[in-house]
């Protein structure tokens, strides 16, 4: 099992702060946001000087979060998708990472059932050949107030698609706040289907209430409506045994000391876990 700091949990700082923190809190791997690497790199860093650091503080880059939208499907907006898709996976390459998240926002919520899996399949299918080659993986993540939002759903397309480096994340809110799938289905995964697992906590959208991630998630563990320790337990009845991340998408939280919510972190995802 690895721990792995996730990016959106010390949302305010840069990317080389973020592996000072992983490696001084207890992670061993940094899971890291693409906008925070692209600033990083747009402002005089290089992928050499970023390895030297993963180096110096023993952290490995264990997913790129995340190449979103990926129901876009118009001509232009799709080849845009798959240039952007081009450069994540070169930015794993770089950093020898081995899987990027993959997700769909609310842009084919409008259409028949039917029209959005086919671009689902046909999209998830040509981001997945872009990463073959490279030994890249890609873990889709289901998104709560979305269309596509079951396990099942993500499961199906993946079987369609016949892809061998297609998987999911186990998102504890997404999972309990989308409202379309249980504990028990984590439990009868196929271990090898899970590339990663996102431990957080929260609630979903009240009736009348929009959804807001800044809201509804914002909340520690053992705050929120989450019953985290059956998400927990229905991973660890998988047999998996690879990258946990602690997400803490919360406001509230990140006005703290950067280090306090990392080890905060790492205690409370070990509580539960160990």
């Amino acid at each position: 099992m690895k721990l792995s700091l996730h990016g959106v949990s010390v949302w305010y700082s840069n990317a080389v702060t973020q592996l000072r923190i992983a490696h001084e809190t207890g992670f061993s791997g940094l899971e890291i946001l693409p906008e925070h690497l692209y600033r990083y790199l747009d402002n005089g860093g290089s992928y050499a000087a970023y390895r030297d650091l993963m180096a110096k503080y023993s952290i490995e880059i264990t997913c790129i979060n995340a190449l979103k939208r990926i129901g876009r499907h118009q001509p232009e907006a799709r080849a845009e998708l798959l240039r952007e898709a081009e450069k994540i996976c070169q930015a794993a390459v770089e950093l020898r990472c081995p899987v990027v998240q993959i997700m769909a926002l609310t842009e084919l919520d409008h259409l028949p059932d039917s029209e959005r899996d086919a671009i689902l399949l046909d999209n998830i299918s040509a981001i997945a050949d872009i990463g073959a080659p490279l030994g890249i993986k890609f873990q889709i993540e289901v998104v709560a107030f979305t269309a596509f939002n079951s396990l099942q759903h993500a499961l199906d397309l993946i079987k369609q698609s016949g892809k061998d480096n297609l998987g999911v994340v186990v998102d504890f809110w997404h999972l309990h706040a989308g409202g379309a799938t249980t504990p028990a289905e984590v439990a009868r995964m196929d271990k090898d289907l899970i590339y990663g697992v996102h431990f957080c906590d929260g609630r979903a959208a009240k009736p009348g209430e929009a959804w807001d991630e800044w809201v509804q998630r914002n909340y520690a563990p053992g705050e929120g409506e989450i019953d985290i320790s059956a998400w927990v337990e229905a991973v660890k009845a998988t047999g998996y045994d690879g990258v946990w991340s602690p997400e803490l998408l919360s406001p509230r939280n990140w006005e703290q000391d950067l280090w306090d919510i990392s080890r905060h972190c790492y205690e409370d995802m070990n509580k539960y876990i160990q």
